[in-house]
């Protein structure tokens, strides 16, 4: 087992980043593996770039050193770019291939990059995984799990420190009861894409 890992989640306010570090934080405490989530860089709200930092095993702190990333695992393709410093050749890097248009291109005052440049850039920092999140959420059920497909597919990486059951149990004990099969699926459709990769 690794001595340490260091997982970086990020994506746009309002899509479950947040909600998604602290399952992945509490699954560690339910291995019994020492955990530090970080708190929230930037601006946590609708629209704005999020970035948490789990870290598990022989650590003392929450922040990810530059390059140190096992895996980052993003709910937007163009956030995936913003924190690519964490990366190295040797990090996974998960996306959802649907971009999430900032107010700032909304209004004309910036430009969205051309998608596929975005994906090319991303495989010179590590090894990418393109997935659809958005859809594989709606398969389960319903947009907000995305957050939960993403997690799924980071288990199915074989990053984590501990087995995909514990992931996947603590989110089911984590989200309210009548949404449990709906998480369940999206945890499953997403670990399933990952696979098929």
């Amino acid at each position: 087992m690794k001595d340490k890992t260091n997982i970086v989640i990020t994506g746009v306010g309002g899509q479950g980043v947040i909600t998604a570090a602290n399952i992945l934080g509490k699954a560690a405490l339910k291995a019994k593996i020492n955990v530090f989530v970080s708190e929230v860089h930037g601006m946590a709200q609708r629209g704005g770039s999020v970035n948490c930092s789990v870290r598990m095993g022989n650590v003392s702190g929450p922040l990810v050193a530059d390059g140190t990333a096992h895996a980052i695992l993003s709910t937007e393709p163009i956030e995936a770019l913003r924190y690519i410093k964490y990366s190295n050749k040797n990090t996974i890097i998960i996306t959802d291939i649907n971009s999430v248009i900032p107010f700032t291109v909304s209004v004309g005052m910036e430009e969205y990059p051309e998608i596929e440049s975005v994906f090319k850039e991303l495989t010179n920092y590590g090894k990418l995984f393109k997935i659809d999140a958005v859809k594989t959420a709606r398969d389960a059920g319903a947009i907000i799990t995305k957050n939960i497909v993403m997690l799924g597919a980071l288990a199915a990486a074989d990053v984590l420190p501990f087995k995909s059951e514990i992931l996947l149990e603590t989110i089911l004990e984590t989200v309210p009861s009548k949404f449990k099969d709906m998480n369940k699926k999206a945890f499953e459709g997403g670990f399933k894409t990952i696979k098929k990769h």
